[in-house]
Order: C-alpha cells, then sequence, then structure tokens
C-alpha cells in the first residue's frame, strides 16, 4: 500500500523519535544519514509503516558497510498481539486438523515485506535490550528442522540471555522479521521482524 506524503512524514518522525529515545541501539549512526537514505527510496518506507500498523516499534539497530543498507529490527518489548498464534507457514498451516489460526508466521511476513530474524540476529537483539520477557518469537526455522514431524509450536531451543538468564525460544512461528531500506530492516514475528532499507 503506497504511502500518501502525510503518512510518510508522520512515519518519519515516529522513527526518529524512537531512534533519539534509545541511542543505544546505534550510538554510532547518524539519524540524518538514515533519514536521507529513507526520503531517497520512499517505498522502503511501506514495510516499516506495516510494522507499525501490527504494532511493532522498527528501530535501526545496525548498518552493514558492504551493502550500505540499514538494519531495521521490531523492537517491541513484547510480540505485538496482531502477530500472535500464527502456525509456521503454510504447511504447517494446512496440517493442523483444528483451531487453525489465521495465517503464518512466514506469510504475514512476506505480506508485510519482512522477513523473520535469524537466530543469530535475535541473539543479536537480545543484547540492545530486554525483549519477550512475557511472549515468544518465530525465528527463521533451518529446513531439517522445519520439515521433521515436529512441525508444530513444540520445537524450542535454550539460549542465554545478556544478562545470562535462560529463555525459551521457539523455533516454530513467532516471526522476528526485518525491514530494509537503502536499508535492511528486520521485525520479529509473533513480535519481531527485520528489514533492509
Amino acid at each position: 500500500m503506497q504511502l500518501s506524503a502525510e503518512e510518510r512524514a508522520s512515519l518519519l518522525d515516529t522513527l526518529q523519535a524512537r531512534f533519539q529515545k534509545h541511542m543505544q541501539r546505534h550510538a554510532s549512526l547518524d539519524w540524518e544519514h538514515v533519514r536521507a537514505k529513507l526520503e531517497a527510496q520512499p517505498t522502503k518506507l511501506e514495510p516499516l509503516a506495516a510494522m507499525e500498523r501490527t504494532g511493532g516499534e522498527p528501530d535501526v539497530i545496525g548498518y552493514d558497510q558492504a551493502t550500505g543498507e540499514f538494519l531495521f529490527v521490531d523492537c517491541s518489548a513484547e510480540s505485538p498481539a496482531g502477530r500472535r498464534s500464527l502456525c509456521y507457514d503454510r504447511a504447517a498451516w494446512d496440517a493442523r486438523k483444528e483451531n487453525k489460526p489465521a495465517s503464518s508466521a512466514m506469510e504475514m511476513a512476506a505480506a508485510l515485506g519482512v522477513e523473520l530474524l535469524t537466530e543469530d540476529q535475535y541473539r543479536e537483539l537480545q543484547r540492545l535490550g530486554k525483549f519477550d520477557q512475557k511472549t515468544s518469537s518465530w525465528l527463521q526455522t533451518p529446513s531439517a528442522i522445519a520439515n521433521s514431524a515436529a512441525r508444530s509450536s513444540e520445537i524450542a531451543v535454550t539460549t542465554t540471555s545478556s544478562s545470562t538468564t535462560t529463555a525459551r525460544i521457539r523455533i516454530t512461528p513467532r516471526a522476528v522479521f526485518a525491514a530494509c531500506c537503502g536499508c535492511s530492516a528486520a521485525v520479529r514475528w509473533s513480535g519481531q521482524a527485520y528489514a533492509r532499507r
């Protein structure tokens, strides 16, 4: 969905306020550089707007020197309500016999123009703050796991956060995704996602 000039301006103001409020996530980056990238490619704002609409809080967490992209990740403290209770992908949804959720994390991420975070990206996100203290996130799942018989939300990996507490992360649909904008952005699913911009 194409954003109007007013919607773009409003979103940029929201992103700037969040950027300035959470400088620890991107201490070495300059907002004017980020904004210039976003304004040069206005369609790159659409995935970020979609994240906002679904209750997310996209923010810049890095810059890739090789590609010249900023990485936006959904930095909402918990998974937004609109991204919960999903299957991981269409195959998992098809296999569900009853009480099927509305969609899957992979399909919703694709519709929003973002990707699920990988386990490594999610671990990096956890170093920047406290996320998913009460919820969990779907991450990109390796094919070997996704194609196994246990496609449901029973598969979990144990990770150690920066505070050395142990957290259980489901490797089925709670998505983490991101958005890219001359930038790359990512957003967590079920709560987070990322996108490159």
